[in-house]
């Protein structure tokens, strides 16, 4: 149940004519009061044989009247509003059951305390199943106003409870930091120009991506026009720009003038400030990354944000979270497969898990934040799959990772959309990898050699080895041993390299994890003569002979 609390100045005029008006869409059905400050107001929804507009206008007055009787000293902010919306899979409440919901509202807001005859006046309007709205004037019947300086909160404590009470759908406590929700007048308007979400959505979605890539403020900017944004900078007498509002083409309002969306309503991390706090910590003169293959460079990077969840301070911990937020802005551009759908999904749910009330610290993360760009600007990044479906692999560990950092801390809506953004993942590397790994084992190299290899796998790694050499990914593990010992690695230290960089105990599909592991190894420059003389006397000391039982004669055959 999700309520949400709306003030304004003036009367309730304006605000009753809506309630009882056709809405915007011709949504209102039969709107009608099903509860009031004193049980027996004037209904316009109920009063047939009288003038709809008449009873609107008795409504209001009465509702207004602790407010008019103060004149001019009375508060400015005077209008109190709260729809209250039940889940599209929850039951339908009677006419009875929503009053006593809007009692408690009102109740918890301290807008008309239980057994309080003074309280300020207020009124609740169905017109559908699943919401109500709650109308009041924020003077109370005495002349004093209300003490409702923590009413968000407590309303939405009040909602929690209700949802128990009323077996509703169970929604997770926040923190005050998710972005603000699309009205129901925004999704009609989506749904009447043919969106496939609202513009404030589509906003915050090229928004997040443009600072996902930029290095410079000139260069967010750019992007976002590029992607279609029209941009409107808010600039000082002093010519210091400020703060920055978007909007999307074709979408006006009712004197066909852009509707503008400051970036700071679009979400609080998305204020000017804090984007320039994150462009100052991705510009490239601190940071240092050697040339080579930008996807290796990303998967090597986003493999440091499980060391940082499980063992650094919770700002880097959070920084990491706000880039890894970023890495899956960006990839679903990486791709032209039907994944991108997949991940366009993640990324938007995991949005929600890149902010807290822990202030990120961002410059731990320049070096993914970096190497992402370099793949945003590489003319190439689409290739074969091989670099993404690598860097998937990594991401779904540090979102699996970022779910159980968000559950110790109880950060209850983070850890959901870390869950949701999970599944929405492992769809999209399901169907990013399998083509992948399918190339990969049609060159899987002779049984002579695939024995040698899982000689040094259980060598190298013996909990794991019966796993591996079972799993469907094992000829793809071969070719990509092939193809690191063609370029002069050592297959046994290669092994036991990518066994040492992070335990395969959490791995779904160990042949799988170590493929990619390989893969990136394999490409890194080949050790010195010094360093491979070294590894000769290690393999000289320790024969690879592989002694092969006879069980594993029948399976690698």
């Amino acid at each position: 149940m999700i309520p949400k609390i709306i003030t304004g100045k003036g009367s309730t005029r304006r605000l009753i004519a809506y309630l009882f008006g056709k809405g915007d869409a011709n949504e209102h059905v039969d709107p009608h009061l099903v509860a009031s400050w004193n049980d027996f107001a004037p209904d316009p929804g109920r009063s047939p044989h009288r003038d709809p507009k008449q009873v609107q206008k008795q409504l209001y007055t009465q509702l207004d009247q602790p407010v008019s009787m103060l004149g001019r000293q009375a508060p400015q902010t005077t209008v109190w509003h709260c729809p209250v919306r039940a889940a599209p899979e929850d039951p339908i409440l009677s006419d009875a059951q929503w009053a006593e919901i809007a009692r408690r509202i009102v109740a918890a807001a301290r807008i008309a305390p239980t057994g309080d005859n003074e309280a300020c006046r207020w009124v609740a309007v169905r017109h559908a199943d699943d919401h109500i709205h709650i109308a009041a004037t924020l003077v109370r019947q005495d002349g004093r106003r209300p003490k409702r300086d923590y009413d968000i909160r407590a309303v939405q404590r009040e909602a929690r409870q209700i949802e128990v009470d009323y077996g509703l759908r169970r929604l997770k406590p926040g923190d005050g930091t998710a972005a603000k929700r699309p009205t129901s007048k925004e999704h009609f308007k989506a749904k009447r120009l043919g969106q496939d979400a609202t513009s404030r959505e589509i906003l915050r979605r090229r928004v997040r991506r443009a600072i996902a890539a930029a290095s410079t403020e000139t260069e967010f900017f750019a992007l976002l026009e590029a992607s279609g944004v029209a941009v409107r900078p808010k600039t000082e007498p002093s010519g210091d720009v400020t703060g920055y509002s978007v909007s999307l083409p074709g979408d006006v309002n009712k004197q066909g003038e852009p509707i503008w969306y400051a970036g700071s309503t679009l979400s609080g991390d998305l204020s000017l400030p804090q984007v320039r706090k994150r462009l100052t910590t991705t510009a490239p003169e601190p940071v240092t990354i050697p040339p080579g293959n930008p996807w290796h460079q990303a998967t090597a990077a986003a493999e440091r944000i499980l060391h940082h969840l499980t063992r650094s301070e919770d700002g880097v911990a959070q920084g990491q979270l706000a880039a890894l937020g970023g890495v899956l802005d960006l990839l679903p551009v990486t791709t032209q497969t039907a994944a991108r759908a997949e991940l366009e999904r993640a990324a938007m749910a995991f949005e929600r898990a890149t902010r807290s009330r822990i202030t990120a610290d961002h410059s731990s993360a320049r070096a993914l934040r970096r190497s992402v760009q370099m793949i945003w600007n590489d003319p190439s990044r689409h290739g074969d799959g091989a670099g993404l479906a690598m860097l998937i692999d990594v991401a779904l560990t540090a979102v699996a990772y970022a779910v159980h950092w968000h559950r110790t801390r109880r950060h209850a809506q983070q850890e959901a959309a870390a869950e949701q953004a999970l599944v929405h993942l492992m769809a999209a590397h399901a169907q990013i990898t399998e083509p992948v790994l399918a190339r990969l084992a049609a060159r899987t190299p002779g049984s002579q050699t695939k024995r040698r290899y899982a000689y040094h796998l259980q060598q190298a790694v013996p909990e794991q080895a019966e796993r591996i050499l079972n799993d469907r990914a094992w000829d793809a593990l071969a070719t990509v041993l092939a193809e690191a010992e063609a370029a002069g690695h050592n297959v046994s230290a290669l092994l036991d390299q990518a066994v040492g960089q992070r335990t395969l105990d959490d791995a779904r599909s160990p042949a799988r994890a170590l493929t990619w592991r390989i893969r990136r190894l394999g490409e890194r420059h080949v050790p010195g003569p010094q360093a491979q003389a070294v590894r000769a006397r290690h393999s000289a000391q320790h024969p690879t002979t592989p002694p092969l039982a006879p069980e594993a004669k029948g399976r690698h055959r």
